[in-house]
């Protein structure tokens, strides 16, 4: 029977809070012993990843306490009852489905009469039966020309993993024959953003996909009449132009202003929804459905990893675990998401939206009360970039905050120089096997401003090269992570009312509806 208990209450929770400060990593990875830590303390992951916790501040009494933490918290099974239907959701009373999106890990799901993998895989298909007759030109514009860029308009999960997702294998397909088509995005409603994306593409030759479940989110609909009062001003009619991925109950559902539509439903967070036709519809136009496809299957296979029981061979289990430990036992407030590569440089914005957004909570599942920390703040940059920028606090500043290295041994390109007796590619690498080591082990100097105090814990997924498997991977990865690190802080990781209150707020503005304070602040802006 599954039971829903706040970590403070789990008696393994108590034995773990005793061993705080257990590693000094300085003294783990020194030597002979540090070389057999860092081969013994990794587990593989899917699409040929794995990650490598030798530098986390845990040891084996640590995972022990972890396995135990694990097993009482009823975590893994937790995850069945998430695959496998239940009501996960309790504050939207829904189903939790994206993992169904890739692929089918237990029974099958019905809900609202459907079997709910069925309908993903049809809408799929859909989606690569439309993007090849683009494809091929059998679906043109006006004039029978090709659509050349796809523009998807869309806000949060709407827009930061499809963009992080189509940045990270947009020189990948260009190098490997597989770009189809490019992509932009509008996601603010500040117009500015518009106005740039617009002016940077060919309108005649642009295809845009509107984003909305509900069809009614504000700033989404904005940008949209945006657009299609730009198209218009350029003679061209917008339903030509756009298609729509929305709820099939919405106003955007099998509508003429549309040339088409794929669907979602409520039990896809948008956080979540990069492998639903949220992030399909663009991957697919940007690079074909083949290549989605494979993005699904690294998801699909990272999946399967979640659902093991032993901790050692359930990487995104262990990645949550060691995270709770951080965060509850060692105080440690963020953690810094540090992707080597520049494919990645929009992978930790979504990150930063999928743990805040779903583990930025108070209360646990009931509505009650917490008396620990929850979810962490997110944050990070590409290396090396990050080295010149925010590296100094975390070398050296007040607080410890945990890292996440992300390395590939291939760039995407093939492309690269020898310079100075090394490739770029291996500069790269080198810098993030250094980092890893300076933030563990330090400096001793006489000048107090050049002492690195070190003990500052990391970890690193690695692979060959980032491709669509990898990459799918990586999210299922993360996705699995925040998910465990949910149940175990007994949160709700599938709503986000702290979203609402804002737009509630930002319509009586605009209506007018204000006095006190609000109206002040409207006024400043001549609202």
């Amino acid at each position: 029977m599954i039971t829903w208990e706040n970590l403070s209450k789990l008696d393994s929770y108590k034995k773990l809070q005793s061993l705080a400060g257990a590693v000094t990593l300085s003294d783990v990875l020194s030597g002979d012993a540090g070389a057999a830590r860092v081969a013994q303390y990794q587990v593989p992951m899917a699409a040929g990843l794995t990650y490598n916790y030798a530098a986390k501040q845990v040891n084996e009494q640590v995972l022990d306490v972890l396995k135990k933490l694990a097993a009482e918290a009823q975590l893994v099974e937790k995850f069945a009852e998430t695959y496998n239907g239940a009501v996960i959701n309790t504050g939207e009373k829904r189903l939790v489905l994206h993992h169904l999106t890739r692929g089918q890990l237990g029974k099958d799901v019905i809900a609202d009469n459907t079997n709910k993998r069925d309908f993903y895989v049809a809408q799929q298909k859909a989606i690569a039966d439309f993007a090849e007759k683009v494809h091929a030109g059998t679906i043109a514009n006006a004039k029978g020309e090709k659509f050349t860029t796809v523009v998807q308009i869309g806000i949060g999960g709407s827009d930061l993993g499809p963009r992080a997702m189509y940045l990270a294998l947009n020189e990948w397909a260009k190098a490997n024959g597989k770009s189809k088509m490019s992509a932009q995005f509008i996601s603010n409603v500040d117009p500015d953003d518009a106005t740039a994306v617009l002016k940077s593409v060919d309108l005649a030759h642009s295809l845009f996909i509107l984003v909305s479940k509900s069809g009614t989110t504000l700033e989404t609909l904005t940008n949209e009449a945006f657009v299609k009062d730009a198209l218009k001003k350029a003679g061209l009619d917008p339903s030509k132009h756009m298609i729509a991925v929305t709820s099939e109950t919405s106003p955007l559902a099998h509508n003429s202003d549309y040339l088409a539509a794929f669907y979602m439903d409520d039990y896809i967070g948008g956080r979540y929804s990069s492998t639903s036709a949220v992030g399909g519809a663009v991957l697919s136009l940007a690079f074909g459905a083949d290549v989605f496809a494979r993005f699904l299957d690294g998801a699909a296979a990272a999946d399967k990893t979640a659902a093991e029981t032993d901790l050692l061979k359930n990487p995104a289990l262990l990645d949550a675990l060691i995270g709770v430990y951080e965060r509850n036992v060692l105080g440690y407030p963020a953690t810094a998401v540090l992707p080597y590569s520049q494919a990645l440089s929009r992978f930790p914005a979504h990150l930063q939206q999928l743990d805040m957004e779903s583990n930025g909570k108070s209360v646990n599942r009931a509505g009650e009360s917490i008396d620990y920390v929850t979810g962490p703040v997110i944050f990070g940059e590409p290396g090396t970039n990050g080295q010149h920028s925010f590296y100094q606090l975390l070398h050296q500043g007040t607080d410890i905050i945990p890292l996440q290295f992300i390395g590939f041994a291939e760039n995407q390109t093939g492309n690269d120089v020898v310079i100075e007796g090394s490739t770029s590619q291996q500069k790269l690498c080198a810098n993030v096997t250094a980092q890893i080591m300076a933030f563990a082990c330090g400096k001793t100097d006489e000048n107090p401003n050049k002492s690195f105090a070190g003990n500052r814990p990391s970890s690193i997924i690695y692979g060959k090269q980032l491709t669509p498997e990898a990459l799918g991977a990586l999210l299922s990865h993360y996705e699995n992570k925040v998910m465990f690190q949910g149940f175990a802080w007994n949160l709700n990781s599938f709503d986000q009312e702290g979203v609402q209150l804002g737009k509630t707020l930002a319509k009586k503005v605009l209506a007018h509806n204000t006095d006190g304070a609000l109206k002040a602040y409207a006024e400043l802006l001549n609202i």
